[in-house]
Formats: structure tokens, C-alpha cells, sequence
């Protein structure tokens, strides 16, 4: 049995009462009577004991390894890389945000960005594009030799937060007030994370942990416990989760694994929220880490694999359309076709003035060739307007969406 005791703090209004340290944390109840709530105060990282590595768990983590490996490798034979990425990008971005809530479509971003929003709540799509813009500015700051830092963990949930839903949910800085996961209150909440005063000293020891100050941990394996801890700990009033995604992300990217930013679990974790929350949950409770971080290397092998698959359904894709344009129109209008299907690679969702722009060819030159690729279903009219129409890569969209088989 846990030993508990009991004390009072009159100041800060609030009996304490603490059982014995487990090996994911400790609960701290809060509060006395009808109003009290259980807080959990996570352990320090990396666990104690000791992580329990059989051989079996070493394959795995050996194959989790390899995956990412083949994915960095693929990034390599992608013709144009900035190409691919913007799309990639965006799709983890709406992936991330749908987890929590919002509505909108890789195509509702895509549109959004050419300044037509389209027809869903403007707090969702926004939403998504502070994500891309989060994940951008993190990224152009571990590559200017700036640490993962906690410094660096608050702006990013700056950009995330402001200007939508969460703005009202103080952008940038830690809470100085208790938040809580699912019900009406901490009292029924399905999970209370620290206190405001045990919230610094666990973000402190997280930060510790990032930079390796007691001991190197495998990347793979601390990505799984910084990405399992940071939820736990629960730092912000809003947007915890889309930032304790980013930070996966961020981990592989800052430390090497990935040249850029293609390894995202969000798609593994809306398909698997269920068991996602339970193994956090049993880290919490039990203290069962290594059944977390197999979660977490299946994920990563999951996420890898068909990670690999988009990119060679996209390169597919695309030299098939190119050939099916040589090949049904004449030379000339086909050399102009190619010029604005390339457009249409990184420009998934555009409109004739924009490809008109960017390519130079006169805007009748590029209706008349945008009327072609529509003719031949590789793009769609997606606004039904009779001036700046808007138009989308069709299959391209399809494949990113998950609809062609990819990822």
C-alpha cells in the first residue's frame, strides 16, 4: 500500500495530499471535499528503473530505425523536394488539427492559401495554416543552430494559437491556471495533468532531458518519451497536442534522422486515438513505459512505410499525366500543357492569373491549356465561378488525402 500524508497550504488555498512516487509519477489531490481533484505530477525522464529492452523490443526499434532511414533515403530521389514538401506539409497540418476538431480538407487549406476560402468555418482552415506556419518557423530555427528549447517550444504554440479559436488562451506562455482532459472539471475530468506549481519544475526537467543532460537516449526512443511526457505535463491552456506532435518532428529533424520534415504520426494516432490514450494512460498509472514506446516504434514503422509509398505514387502520378498530355495533344499546345501541369506539382489548388504569374504564359494561353488538362481529368474546377476560377491536381490530392493508396 502507498503511504499517503496530508498537508495545508492556506495561502495557496488547497489541501495536498501525496502518495509515494511511482515510476510515471505521482497524484497530487487538490482541493478538499466535493471539490477535489487529483493532479498527476509525471517522474522525471528518462525512467527509473531503467527501461526493460528484450531482444524482441530491440528489433523493433532496429526496424523503426530502418523505416525512417528508407524514408530520408526516398526524400533524396524526389526530382523537386520543395515540391513535395509543401503538399506534405499541409496534409500533416490538416491531419494534426482534425484530431482536435476542426472540419477541414487538405483542399480547404489549399484554397484558403490562394486568399478564396471556401465554404466551412473560417476558424477551422485558419487553424490548420497556423499549424504550417508553426512548423515552418520551428524548422528555420533548428536550422539556424537555435536549441529545442523550451523558449522555442513557446513561440511555436504562439503562432499556433493566435489569431484562431485558441487566441483567447494566452498564445505563447504556460498556463497559470489548472487545465484538465475531457468532462466538465478536474473533479470528473478523464485526466488532471500537474498544478501550477509542479508545472515549471516537470517543464524544467523535460528540458533537461532534451539536451541529454543525464544520459544519451536513443533518438527513436526519445522522441517516444519526450512526445508521451510533454502530453502529460499539459503545459498550455490550448494546443498541447498539435505541439507535442510538432515536437516529434522537430526531434528528428534537429538531432539528423531526417533531412526534412516527412515523419508525422498523426494519421497513425486519429486511426488509433483509442489505444493511443490508453497507453498514455498506463505510463501514468502503472508506469509502463516500454508498452507506450512499442505503440510508438509501430507508429513509426506504420508512418514510414507508407510515407515512402506517397512519394513513389506521386512520381508516378505525375510522369503518367505528363506522358497522357504528350501524348493526346499536339506539340505546341502540349509543351504549354506541361508548363502549367508543372504549376499544378507544388501549386496543388491554383487559378489561371496565379499559374499565369508564375510561368509567364498570357492568361488565355494558360485558360486554354488549364481546359485541356480538364478535359484529360487531371485537374477540376473546384469554385464554379466565371472569373479567377480555382482549380485542383485531382489525383494528386487524391494520393496525399490517403484516396490512391498512399500514405
Amino acid at each position: 500500500m502507498a503511504l499517503c500524508f496530508l498537508a495545508c497550504y492556506p495561502s495557496k488555498g488547497y489541501f495536498l495530499a501525496m502518495s509515494s512516487s511511482g515510476r510515471g509519477g505521482r497524484f497530487v489531490t487538490q482541493l478538499a471535499g466535493q471539490a477535489s481533484y487529483r493532479a498527476f505530477v509525471p517522474a522525471a525522464l528518462p525512467p527509473v528503473p531503467p527501461l526493460d529492452w528484450n531482444h524482441e523490443r530491440q528489433d523493433l526499434l532496429e526496424i523503426a530505425n530502418r523505416g525512417v532511414g528508407r524514408l530520408d533515403g526516398a526524400s533524396l530521389v524526389v526530382p523537386n523536394q520543395d515540391l513535395f514538401l509543401y503538399s506534405h506539409i499541409r496534409k500533416e497540418a490538416v491531419l494534426s488539427s482534425q484530431i482536435e476538431g476542426t472540419q477541414s480538407s487538405l483542399s480547404d487549406l489549399l484554397l484558403f492559401e490562394n486568399a478564396d476560402v471556401p465554404g466551412v468555418p473560417v476558424d477551422d482552415v485558419r487553424e490548420v495554416s497556423n499549424y504550417v506556419a508553426a512548423m515552418v518557423h520551428g524548422l528555420a530555427r533548428l536550422r539556424g543552430d537555435f536549441p529545442l528549447n523550451l523558449r522555442l517550444i513557446r513561440e511555436i504554440h504562439e503562432i499556433l494559437v493566435s489569431g484562431s479559436r485558441g487566441a483567447d488562451k494566452t498564445p505563447g506562455e504556460f498556463r497559470r491556471s489548472q487545465n484538465w482532459v475531457g468532462g466538465t472539471s478536474p473533479g470528473n475530468a478523464a485526466y488532471v495533468p500537474p498544478n501550477v506549481p509542479d508545472l515549471m519544475p516537470a517543464l524544467d526537467n523535460f528540458e533537461k532531458f532534451l539536451h541529454d543532460h543525464e544520459s544519451r537516449t536513443p533518438l527513436l526512443i526519445k522522441a517516444a518519451l519526450a512526445h508521451a511526457q510533454f502530453e502529460t505535463i499539459h503545459p498550455f491552456l490550448d494546443g498541447n497536442g498539435r505541439v507535442g506532435r510538432l515536437l516529434i518532428t522537430f526531434l528528428l529533424c534537429a538531432e539528423g534522422a531526417l533531412r526534412e520534415p516527412l515523419l508525422y504520426l498523426s494519421l497513425y494516432l486519429k486511426q488509433n486515438r483509442t489505444a493511443y490514450y490508453e497507453s498514455l494512460q498506463k505510463v501514468r498509472i502503472d508506469g509502463d513505459w516500454e508498452q507506450w514506446i512499442e505503440f510508438f516504434l509501430r507508429g513509426v514503422i506504420s508512418v514510414s512505410e507508407s510515407g515512402v509509398v506517397t512519394m513513389r505514387k506521386l512520381l508516378a502520378l505525375v510522369e503518367e499525366d505528363r506522358r497522357r498530355i504528350e501524348s493526346a495533344l499536339g506539340t505546341r499546345k502540349a509543351l504549354t500543357a506541361l508548363r502549367v501541369h508543372d504549376v499544378f506539382k507544388y501549386r496543388v489548388a491554383s487559378s489561371i492569373p496565379q499559374v499565369s504569374n508564375i510561368t509567364g504564359i498570357s492568361p488565355p494561353a494558360v485558360s486554354s491549356a488549364i481546359e485541356a488538362l480538364v478535359k484529360l481529368g487531371i485537374v477540376r474546377e473546384v469554385t464554379a465561378k466565371q472569373r479567377n476560377r480555382q482549380f485542383v491536381y485531382e489525383g494528386y490530392l487524391r494520393v496525399l488525402e490517403g484516396q490512391g493508396g498512399g500514405q
